[in-house]
């Protein structure tokens, strides 16, 4: 995996670089992220919150940063954790597979369970 990955939201008013290999990866079909991705799940990875440096200005709901401009959805932030949307990466994320998925109870009957990696109703805990 590449030392560092660029991203940002559609218009490009936010930028980010985010640092190494994510901890973890992964697909999550509970319904805030239905909603706020407008999809029926959403990709994501986490790094430490020491990887993730960015320029702009973003808006954030319920910890869900995103491009007050266009709306984009870029990212979750804690103390601790960066959690990053995979579709806001500059570059197809193919090197990131997703490790686990979570709230499969959501999932739709006809998308299948990705292939070694851990199967969670609820919250992976």
């Amino acid at each position: 995996m590449s030392l560092s990955q660029t991203g940002g939201c559609l218009c490009g008013a936010v930028r980010y670089v985010i640092a190494g290999a994510p901890l973890l990866s992964g697909l999550c079909h509970c319904a805030d992220c239905r909603k706020e991705s407008g999809s029926l799940f959403s990709a994501f990875a986490i790094w430490p919150r020491a990887a993730l440096s960015y320029s702009g200005r973003v808006s954030v709901f319920a910890g869900r940063s995103f491009c007050p401009l266009c709306g984009g959805r870029l990212f979750c932030l804690t103390e601790d954790k960066a959690e990053i949307r995979l579709g806001s990466l500059d570059d197809a994320p193919g090197e990131i597979q997703p490790d686990h998925e979570i709230w499969t109870k959501r999932r739709e009957s006809w998308l299948h369970p990705i292939a070694g990696a851990g199967q969670f109703p609820g919250d992976a805990d």
